[in-house]
This record gives structure tokens, C-alpha cells and sequence, in this order.
């Protein structure tokens, strides 16, 4: 048995270049509040759930019926790439027991590794799908996902030891990645799988063995992309699959969202450990380009059912945004790393924004059911999801699905939720650092000695979070608190005595001192409602608003309006102030909500125009009325509603 080292997705090995150290989960422990709730519900309803589904799918049984003693005369069932599904899940029950043990996930995962080892041939390859007689070995890797799949495998065999300090998932994984290193390193062959994923998992497979084949084939599999090797005949184009322009030439993210960024996940890790200024300097480019042009307020991205891709900058229509859960997902995955590396507080603002809205509207209040893509409007009532059945995953059905047909975006949530204290601080030669704001106990080893951290908040129900000092070295150290862009202003006293609030040079409010057990450092920040609008390139919103309180984007979602509000004919007031409404038991949980004036639009003197001259538009002013805004998050959890964030804007 390995001993484990800290339970965090990523290690950086050349730390010369990474500004800030990750600390695992061993050391992280969210202790209460919304999302030490959603951990719990994430062990003990989101995993026999999602598992149930992997199990009635055939994705466990695809890999089943692959043992040398099977006599199993059922056939494969499922998309080519199920296999991910489950290597996925696996992570995130690794993560837990990162948390807290138990026995019965230890046994779930000994029991999956059993099935998975069964499956596998000598050499180390294994995939369902090839190994039922579909195609030959990396025969159509423009579309297999077989590198994808083995990428997946790798990271949650790399989690469980790292959780657990046990070997059996991961030996697995290691014998798949050797066959992929045999035959393509070296340039064996020149081509790379269509999904990226496997470049990110062979530099952590790297970072965790030292064995640098792994980092010489990831490098490889980023060296080859954009040179436009794949056969695109039958699906997408060249840019689709990020191999129209070399990583190193690109400018912004273009393609497949998810893969994209993937992508630029590996690219950074590559960076880390080699040193190659044109990765880092080719992934700043294209996080800039996608941050300021392409992600929704959300924190969405991938404006296209079309290929579930980017579009060209600022093509962001809310009622037909895509935005992937996984997209998202993988942009926080993607924004740890450059923060690890730059220690800049922008990337922990964007991890921010995606986990308290985009993320969190992926996943039902009652943590089994889930959107695939996530729109920012809802113009009309659409049925229900399917009780008992898996919708096609470019559908939002009026309600979460139970399940989808590619299931990818349900064990992706898994391993994001379960891991999530290891995204929430680091540690540097100077101090330590918080990026996130949630109720949490923290270790940090420095050089002069342990420190021991306790924060307390209702954030973002309020703006206020205090940290107190339980353990300290005798030498001074800083403590950096981010200041998130939206905080133009925040105070923080330490023992009861203001001190400057203002951030340094990376973002972040620094407070260097002699600590003492008891210390305590309080951080306000200004959480009131504020109206956000969008950049007047974005035609699709130009002349709308949106809502936001702290990091919270909120939307009119119609249970919450007066009968008959039609909200695709609702202005809002901008002159009027926004008010908030605290309920102690909305949809179960306490919430902030946000009243507006707004007014119905009539649009009886428009009946039968589609367009009028500009001097003969008709006066369309309604009574006021009060809009009642809700968190994001929360909607879609009471029936199909209609939604809407950005609401077009009235003064007077």
C-alpha cells in the first residue's frame, strides 16, 4: 500500500514555477453550511444514484461482460465513451473518502476496480466498446474517445491512491497508460484522440510516479493537435477538435468547449513542468479571449448547441446558450491551475462565479437530477423531464433529468463537489491564502511550523467572513484574503482594530504580522444587489440588466411573479432601488431574495407589427408591478417555469 499523499487533483513536481502550493482535502474540510450539505448529498444520494443509473445503462456490464470467465450473452449497451462515465464516478467516490472513510465506498471502488481489471487485456489496453468488436484498436481515434477514456481512468486512479493510499484502481490505470505510451510515444503514431483529456491525466500520472514517458506523451499528444490530422468528413471540422491552428499560434478558444478546455488544462500542466513559456503565454491568451468575450454571466461557456461549441466573440445569446455543465467544470479545473501558477485573484473570481451559479444551477436541490446545458432564459413551458428515461443531452427539458443518454455531466459533478475543499486555499513561502469563501477548518504546512485556520460565514448570504487563528508558528506570516472584482470596497479588522483593506498587486488584501492562537480577522464585503450589464458588443443584450448580489447572478423565474405576468414582456426600472426579501425556508435552505420595479409592457398597440418606424412606435407603458428575482441556482427545482436573467431596461 502506497502511503498518500495529499488528496488534491493536482501536484505540481517543478514548483519552481507555480507561485502558490495546493493543499488536500486531509487539510481542507468544509464543516457546514450549503456546501458541506452538498458534499453530504453528494456521498449519500448523488452516488447510489448515479451508480444505480451506471449500473441499469449497461456501463458497468459493458465492462463486465469482458472477464475471462464471463459467459455473458447480453450485447453492449450505450454511447462508445460509457467507460468515462464510470471512471469518473469512481473519482469523485475517491475524493470522498479524501473526506471521511468508509467502508462500503472503499468496497465499491475495490469491487469496480475487480470489474474494471477483468476487462483489461494483458498489454494494459481496456475499452468496452473496441473490445466488443466496434472498430479496431485507436482505429477512428478522431471519435473513439479511447485516449479520453484511459485519460479519466488514470485520474481517478491517481485520486484513490491519493485519498486512500491504495494501489488496485490505480495499477490499472498505469498498465492502460503504458500501452498508450507504447504505442504512440516516441511518434509511433502522429495522431491523438478527437476528445482531449488524456494530456491533463498523463502529466498528474507523471507528477505522481516521476516516470517521464508519461510527460513526453503528453507533450506529444499537445505537439501534434492543430495541424489538422484528424478526417473530418463525418463530423465537425478541424477548429471543432482545436487542430485547425498549433496550441502554441491559437489566440482564443475555439471548437468544442469542453475540449478546448481541456485542452488548455494539460497545456498549463505541461507548462508547469517543462517550463515552455509559449503553453502559459498561448493559455493566458485564450483564457483573456474566453473570459472577456465568451462566458456568460453565469459563468457559462459554449454559446452553440451546434457542436456544443464557442462562437466568435460575443455571440451570447441567453436563450440559446448551451453552457455544459462540464464546460464549466473544466473551466474551473482550468482556473486553479493558472492560479496555482500566477497566484492572481482573477481566476479564483472566475472559480467563483462558476461554482455559485453555473455549477450550482446544474444540479437539482435534491441532488439527483441534472441539466446537461444550462440556458439563461426559458421563454415558454416545457414538458417535464422523463420520469423513467434519459433525454438526448442537447434537450433542457422544463425540469432536471434523472439521467442522460451521454451521461458525462452527472459523475463530473460528483468529483467537483467531493473534491471542493481542495480549491479553496493555498500556501506559499510567505503565508497562505484564501480564494474561497465557505464555512472551513485549514492546515497549512510553512517552514517555521503548522497553521491552523477556522472560518466562519454565511456567505454570500452575507458579506461577512471570520477567520480565526487556532494554531501558528512563532515567525510572522501573511494571510492574503481575496478581494473579488465585484468588491470595489470591504473592511477587515483584525482583534476588533481596522487595517487597510486594499488588495496588493494580485488581488488579494494582505495582512502580515506575529500571529497568536486566537487571532481573529474579520472580512466584510459588500454583498448588497447590484444591476450588471453586459458589453455592448453582446447584441443579444444590449439594453438589458441582470441582478447580482455578492457572487450570485439572480433571474425572474415565473412561480415567484404576480398571475399573469408574462415574463418576456417585463421591463425593469433601473431608476427604482432593489430591495432584499430574507427568507429563512425558500425551497428548503435560507435565500436572499431581490425585489425590483418593473413594468408589464403592453403590447396590444403592437398587435399584428413586427417592425415600425422609429416615430411611430406605440406607447407600450404598463403600471409598475414588483419582480421578484431568485438565486440562479435555484431555478427549474418547483416544475417547468419559464426564466429569464437579462431583462430589458426602463428609466422611469
Amino acid at each position: 500500500m502506497n502511503d498518500p499523499r495529499p488528496a488534491t487533483p493536482v501536484i505540481p513536481r517543478a514548483t519552481e514555477r507555480t507561485r502558490l502550493a495546493p493543499i488536500g482535502l486531509e487539510s481542507a474540510r468544509i464543516v457546514s453550511g450549503p456546501w458541506a450539505d452538498w458534499q453530504r448529498d453528494n456521498r449519500e444520494v448523488t452516488t447510489p444514484h448515479s451508480f444505480g443509473w451506471l449500473e441499469r445503462d449497461g456501463t458497468v456490464d459493458n465492462l463486465r461482460r469482458l472477464a475471462p470467465d464471463s459467459d455473458a450473452d447480453y450485447p453492449r449497451r450505450g454511447l462508445w465513451f460509457t467507460d468515462s462515465d464510470l471512471y469518473k464516478a469512481l473519482e469523485g467516490v475517491a475524493w470522498d473518502l479524501g473526506r471521511i472513510p468508509s467502508e462500503e465506498l472503499e468496497r465499491l471502488i475495490e469491487d469496480m476496480a475487480g470489474i474494471i481489471a477483468g476487462a483489461q487485456l494483458p498489454d494494459g489496453y481496456v475499452n468496452s466498446f473496441v473490445q466488443a468488436g466496434h472498430g479496431e484498436r485507436w482505429g477512428n481515434l478522431v471519435e473513439s474517445h479511447e485516449l479520453y477514456c484511459i485519460g479519466h481512468l488514470i485520474q481517478a486512479g491517481i485520486a484513490h491512491r491519493r485519498a486512500t493510499g491504495r494501489d488496485e484502481l490505480f495499477d490499472i490505470a498505469r498498465k492502460a497508460a503504458d500501452v498508450a505510451v507504447a504505442d504512440f510515444g516516441d511518434l509511433r503514431r502522429g495522431d491523438t484522440d478527437g476528445h482531449e483529456e488524456i494530456e491533463m491525466a498523463l502529466v498528474e500520472l507523471y507528477r505522481e510516479t516521476g516516470e517521464e514517458s508519461y510527460l513526453r506523451l503528453a507533450q506529444q499528444f499537445v505537439d501534434v493537435r492543430g495541424q489538422r490530422t484528424f478526417n473530418t468528413r463525418r463530423h465537425g471540422d478541424s477548429e471543432y477538435y482545436q487542430d485547425a491552428t498549433p496550441v502554441r499560434e491559437e489566440t482564443t478558444v475555439v471548437g468544442h468547449a469542453v475540449r478546448a478546455i481541456y485542452l488548455l488544462a494539460g497545456v498549463v500542466d505541461l507548462y508547469i513542468e517543462t517550463g515552455e513559456e509559449a503553453l502559459l503565454a498561448s493559455a493566458l491568451r485564450q483564457w483573456d479571449s474566453m473570459t472577456g468575450e465568451k462566458t456568460y454571466l453565469t459563468g457559462a461557456v459554449g454559446s452553440r448547441i451546434d457542436g456544443e461549441a464557442f462562437g466568435p466573440g460575443f455571440e451570447l445569446p441567453p436563450d440559446l446558450a448551451y453552457g455544459e455543465t462540464c464546460a464549466t467544470i473544466g473551466n474551473i479545473m482550468l482556473g486553479w491551475r493558472l492560479l496555482l501558477v500566477t497566484g492572481e485573484s482573477r481566476f479564483a473570481d472566475a472559480i467563483e462565479r462558476g461554482l455559485y451559479n453555473l455549477f450550482s444551477a446544474s444540479t437539482s436541490l435534491g441532488r439527483n437530477a441534472f441539466y446537461y446545458n444550462n440556458p439563461g432564459q426559458r421563454r415558454a413551458l416545457l414538458p417535464p423531464a422523463p420520469v423513467d428515461d434519459r433525454p438526448h443531452r442537447s434537450l433542457a427539458p422544463g425540469t432536471r433529468p434523472a439521467w442522460f443518454e451521454c451521461a458525462c455531466c452527472p459523475p463530473n459533478v460528483m468529483r467537483q463537489v467531493a473534491s471542493l475543499g481542495a480549491y479553496l486555499a493555498t500556501h506559499d513561502a510567505h503565508g497562505v491564502q484564501l480564494h474561497q469563501f465557505m464555512p472551513s477548518t485549514l492546515r497549512f504546512p510553512l517552514d517555521g511550523g503548522e497553521v491552523e485556520l477556522e472560518t466562519s460565514t454565511e456567505y454570500p448570504l452575507d458579506g461577512v467572513v471570520t477567520v480565526r487563528v487556532t494554531a501558528t508558528p512563532e515567525t510572522g506570516w501573511t494571510l492574503a484574503l481575496r478581494r473579488p472584482d465585484w468588491a470595489r470596497q470591504a473592511s477587515v479588522t483584525v482583534n476588533g482594530e481596522e487595517v487597510s483593506a486594499e488588495p496588493g498587486e494580485r488581488g488579494y488584501i494582505e495582512i502580515e504580522r506575529e500571529w497568536r492562537p486566537g487571532d481573529v480577522v474579520v472580512v466584510t464585503l459588500p454583498v448588497a444587489p447590484r444591476l450588471t450589464v453586459a458589453h455592448p458588443a453582446v447584441d443579444a443584450l444590449r439594453g438589458t440588466v441582470a441582478i447580482e448580489r455578492g457572487p450570485v447572478v439572480y433571474a425572474l423565474e415565473s412561480p415567484d411573479q404576480a398571475d399573469g405576468v408574462d415574463l418576456d414582456r417585463v421591463e425593469l426600472d433601473v431608476t427604482q432601488p432593489l430591495r432584499e426579501d430574507r427568507r429563512d425556508d425558500f425551497l428548503g435552505r435560507p435565500a436572499i431574495l431581490v425585489h425590483a420595479t418593473g413594468r408589464l409592457r403592453d403590447d396590444a398597440a403592437w398587435r399584428g407589427r413586427g417592425w415600425t418606424a422609429i416615430d411611430e412606435q406605440p406607447d407600450e407603458a404598463g403600471a409598475p408591478i414588483d419582480l421578484v428575482a431568485i438565486p440562479y441556482a435555484y431555478w427549474a427545482n418547483r416544475g417547468p417555469s419559464t426564466m429569464r436573467i437579462h431583462v430589458p431596461a426602463r428609466r422611469g
